[in-house]
């Protein structure tokens, strides 16, 4: 076990007779380290990337509400009242009839 130890820590399996084995498993091995890094760094990437969108979308939704209540706000009947008095329109005094139609 030690002289194994020893030969692996001095490199002895990079030359010796069976080391092209050796340095295919290597690169096999690099090649993976290297697809697993990548990987990883794809990863982080995509979960900024959700994470800015998150974001954005928590914004949007903010800013939808705060206009649905400004137009509800603008549908109001004494809104309404306000914005057309300026321009001389004032309810009627009288209050509508409802028509009926009779279907034969």
């Amino acid at each position: 076990m030690r002289k194994g130890l020893l030969d692996i820590l001095k490199g002895k399996f990079l030359v010796s007779g069976d080391a092209p084995k050796n340095w295919m498993f290597l690169f096999f091995a690099s090649f993976l380290a290297a697809l697993m890094i990548s990987s990883s760094h794809h990863a982080d990437k995509k979960v900024l990337e959700i994470a800015k969108l998150n974001e954005e979308v928590r914004k949007l939704r903010s800013e939808f509400v705060e206009g649905r209540s400004e137009v509800q706000q603008l549908k109001l009947e004494s809104t309404l009242k306000e914005a057309v008095a300026s321009r001389g329109v004032m309810p009627s005094e009288n209050p509508p009839k409802k028509i009926k139609v009779k279907s034969e």
